[in-house]
C-alpha cells in the first residue's frame, strides 16, 4: 500500500512538472513571444523568426505526452487550462495598465505600459489561435492513436503538431492582420508572406521536440 502511493506521488511529481513547464511556455510566448529576429535573405526577401515560435512547439509536444500517457480528457483539461492562463493575463495587464503609477514609478511608466499592453485585437487573435490549435492537435493525436494503436509515435506527433501549428499561424495572423479596408487579393497575398515562412520555422522546430516526445512518454511511464 505504500509502496503503491509513493509511485502515485512519483506520477503526480511528474505530471505537475511538465504542467509547470506548459504554463511557462504559454506564459513566455505571450509576453515575449512578439520579438521578431532576422534569419536570413533569400532573393531579396528577408526571411524573419519570432520568440514565440521556440515555445509554442513545445505547447503541443506536451499535449501529445499527456494524451499518450492519461487520454484525451486529461489533455483537453490541459488545453483549457491555458485558455485560461492567457485570458486571465489579458484581464490582469489590462488592469495593471489603467492603474495609475506612484510618483516614484512614474518614470518607467511609459516602458511598463509598452511591454506589457498589447492591442485588443492581437490579444483576442492570440487567445483564439491557442484555444482552437491546442484543442485540435489533441483531436488529431487522439484520432491517430485509435487508427494506429501503440505504433508511429513520431508520425503522430508530428501529423498532430504541424497541422495545428499551421492552424495556430492561419487563425492568428489573419485575426491579428487582416486589413477590411484592403481587398481580399492584396490581404491573402500579405498573410501568407506572414503565414508560410512562420509556420515552416514553428514545424522546424516542432521536428526538433519529438525526441522529447518519446523521452517523456517513457518518464512518465517508469516506475
Amino acid at each position: 500500500m505504500i509502496f503503491l502511493k509513493k509511485k502515485k506521488n512519483v506520477l503526480d511529481f511528474k505530471l505537475d512538472f511538465l504542467i509547470a513547464i506548459y504554463i511557462f511556455c504559454i506564459l513566455v510566448s505571450e509576453l515575449m513571444g512578439a520579438k521578431t529576429f532576422p534569419i536570413i535573405e533569400l532573393f531579396g526577401f528577408k526571411i524573419t523568426g519570432a520568440m514565440g515560435m521556440f515555445l509554442i512547439p513545445w505547447v503541443f509536444s506536451i499535449n501529445d505526452v499527456v494524451t499518450e500517457v492519461f487520454g484525451k480528457e486529461r489533455s483537453k483539461n490541459l488545453a483549457k487550462t491555458s485558455i485560461l492562463v492567457v485570458f486571465l493575463l489579458i484581464l490582469f495587464s489590462a488592469f495593471a495598465i489603467w492603474m495609475p503609477p506612484s510618483s516614484r514609478f512614474a518614470i518607467t511608466e511609459g516602458a511598463y505600459d509598452t511591454v506589457f499592453s498589447q492591442s485588443i485585437r492581437i490579444s483576442i487573435a492570440s487567445l483564439i489561435a491557442i484555444a482552437i490549435s491546442n484543442l485540435t492537435d489533441i483531436s488529431i493525436f487522439w484520432k491517430l492513436k485509435n487508427r494506429l494503436k501503440k505504433y508511429g509515435l513520431w508520425f503522430r506527433n508530428n501529423v498532430s503538431n504541424n497541422l495545428a501549428l499551421l492552424l495556430d499561424t492561419v487563425v492568428f495572423m489573419t485575426l491579428a492582420f487582416y486589413s477590411f479596408e484592403k481587398t481580399f487579393n492584396s490581404n491573402l497575398i500579405f498573410l501568407l508572406g506572414l503565414i508560410i515562412p512562420y509556420w515552416l520555422l514553428k514545424t522546424f522546430m516542432s521536428m526538433i521536440t519529438t525526441p522529447f516526445v518519446y523521452w517523456g512518454i517513457n518518464w512518465l511511464k517508469k516506475k
